[in-house]
């Protein structure tokens, strides 16, 4: 059961979802690309030199653990944090083991600012900071949809 599940008030709705953009596994796929692509430099272009084979696998090794960690560490990332806008207050989770939420009821949400780049605009990402009286969100990076997100918090 998600965390916004469990947290739900009776009466209380869920408007919009969101998590991470799936664009922060990018890294993990270049390094484990870079890490195949030496492979196959390693086993067909290296030529008779095995000090020069050896070295490129061992380079491509590194660069495919880098790799899958950057990967395994992004698809962790993406699967421990919840967001969620309610008709009563806006939802933050992130973690694991070790959770970290924050809460904001709707009336207490003074302004929603979303920063997005070229490539955010396109691929439709952004941050998100949520401004409250007296306090605020740390901003929320990479997140999927982040004007569905403003529209259902501004829509009060």
């Amino acid at each position: 059961m998600s965390y916004v599940a469990e947290v739900l008030q009776p009466d209380e709705k869920v408007l919009v979802t969101s998590t991470i953009h799936w664009a922060i596994y990018l890294p993990g796929i270049v390094l484990t690309a870079a890490g195949f692509v030496g492979f196959l430099y390693g086993y067909g272009g290296a030529g008779a030199d095995s000090a020069m084979r050896d070295i490129v696998w061992a380079l491509s090794l590194l660069l495919l653990a880098a790799g899958f960690l950057s990967l395994f560490r992004a698809w962790f990332r993406r699967w421990t944090t919840e967001i969620a806008v309610t008709n009563r207050r806006v939802i933050y989770k992130r973690g694991f083991i070790r959770r970290y939420t924050v809460e904001m009821h709707m009336d207490k949400v003074e302004s929603i600012d979303v920063d997005q780049t070229v490539l955010g605009r396109l691929l439709d990402y952004g941050d998100v900071i949520v401004r409250g009286t007296g306090t605020g969100f740390e901003p929320l990076h990479m997140i999927e949809a982040p004007i569905k997100l403003r529209n259902a918090v501004t829509a009060k």
